[in-house]
């Protein structure tokens, strides 16, 4: 099993009878999402995405990858949320954080329009001076903000660079199917286009083109990842419950909530993580916060964080839970020296390695904040690589769909989003939205 829910330091704060409680209300939330009878069902066809995929689409991205990878230094990622975090956190967990300063024969690969800082962008252009450069754009519409700001003025670089034929050659658009400013846009100037499934959201898309481009340029073996996220397909859709862990991990994080734990922080120890916990903060806040419910899901990296956030985790407000993201395996090592001054004091340390070194600091700081009043779920991960990434992936996805139904929400909406583009919109005076306009910044100018 690729990922392993590990429950001992959560013994004092939910009892196996109280799991056993819940455990009905579990296989109706499962219920209900495989069988496409509760809210937001029109957009749970990641449900059976590791199944019926399609395979064609799957080898021009494939072709589309290599074809990329032999054009450019530069491959330019746009797309904000779901269209972006999934493929970046892939390639940090699968390479590493800084994939794009290791020695390699695959492109640097940069996100942009994931924000409308104006540095960000004037050092992103920087990079591009003198180099090759592709372009994916990843939009649904083609309309939204951030990312419709960063291809204009990336489009605008690669035509003046290369002249218009070869810039739509190297301008590869993710987007709807058969409608949108973005698809059409593509038509009319030949560019490849990959499909945005009508049927699943930005956030659970990261197995579909709207991941798995950049997946394939960066050279991670999409093959494993796809295995990956079969294999935990059949285990937790068919498992029952007192084996099935990604219900559990629903059933504990709700239980947990009841209890008045309202925040969940996401902990590991290692930093190639760090992009996966931004995905999974995507999946889950904006899943689950709604209708005034909703854990509250922050992230942190240890030992790093212990430095900064290890206090308030230890003493502080006791509405929170950790879920411990651990690794059996690690992919590399390093000894640690010998030092005859033995000045730091560290020469118990040895001929350990820092494998193991940061196991202990784990396992340490588990029974610390244990003690210290917080409930531990503890995720076992083989090792990072593409295949526990899908299969990874799934799992939480799955899960995040059976805790939000079992929170009494629609897992598949976000509503709540809307009201800061209409606002900007306003201040901003789009056409329509003069009057609202006019009404802000009278508020805002007091």
């Amino acid at each position: 099993m690729a990922v392993k829910l590990k429950n001992e330091y959560c013994k004092n704060f939910v009892s196996d009878s109280e799991l056993k409680q819940i455990e009905a209300e579990a296989e109706e939330a499962r219920k209900t999402l495989e069988e496409g009878t509760g809210a937001g069902s029109s957009f749970t066809g990641w449900v059976r995405l590791p199944y019926d995929y399609d395979k064609e689409e799957y080898k021009r991205i494939k072709a589309a990858a290599e074809k990329i990878k032999k054009s450019c230094d530069v491959f330019i990622v746009i797309g904000i949320g779901g269209s972006y975090l999934g493929a970046r956190a892939a390639i940090e967990f699968c390479t590493s954080p800084l994939y794009n300063t290791l020695k390699k024969d695959t492109p640097d690969i940069y996100f942009a329009g994931n924000s409308i800082s104006p540095s960000a962008m004037a050092e992103l252009l920087q990079i591009c001076e003198g180099k090759d450069i592709c372009l994916n754009v990843i939009s649904k519409s083609g309309t939204t903000t951030e990312p419709a700001i960063a291809f204009r003025i990336f489009r605008e670089l690669l035509i003046k660079k290369y002249g218009k034929k070869e810039a739509n050659e190297r301008t590869f658009v993710t987007t709807d199917k058969a409608r949108g400013a973005l698809k059409k846009l593509a038509d009319a100037e030949g560019c490849e286009t990959f499909v945005v499934p009508d049927d699943i959201g930005g956030r659970y898309s990261v197995l579909t083109a709207v991941g798995l481009l950049p997946i394939c340029v960066a050279g991670i073996d999409s093959d494993a990842m796809l295995k990956g996220a079969f294999d935990a397909a059949e285990k937790f859709r068919k498992a029952p419950f007192e084996d099935n862990d990604a219900m559990k991990y629903a059933s504990y994080r709700n239980l947990l909530y009841r209890d008045g734990k309202t925040t969940e922080i996401m902990a590991c120890y290692d930093a190639g993580y760090a992009m996966m916990n931004e995905w999974w903060k995507q999946l889950y806040g904006e899943s689950e916060g709604k209708d005034n419910k909703g854990i509250f899901p922050a992230s942190v990296i240890f030992s790093t964080d212990l430095h900064s956030l290890g206090q308030y985790i230890q003493q502080g407000l006791r509405n929170i839970f950790e879920t411990v993201i651990r690794f059996n395996e690690p992919n590399v090592d390093v000894k640690i020296p010998y030092d005859e001054d033995n000045a730091d004091g560290l020469n118990f340390l040895y001929g350990k390695t820092l494998y193991e070194v940061n196991a202990n600091a784990e396992a340490a700081t588990i029974l610390a904040h244990n003690d210290g009043g917080v409930p531990n779920i503890i995720l076992e991960f083989d090792k990072k690589d593409a295949y526990n990434f899908g299969y990874a992936v799934y799992f939480f996805e799955y899960a995040c769909g059976v805790s939000g139904y079992m929170l009494g929400v629609n897992p598949f909406d976000q509503p709540g989003v809307e009201a800061y583009k209409k606002n900007m919109y306003a201040l901003l005076g789009k056409p329509g939205f003069e009057e609202m306009g006019i009404e802000l910044k009278k508020r805002i100018n007091g």
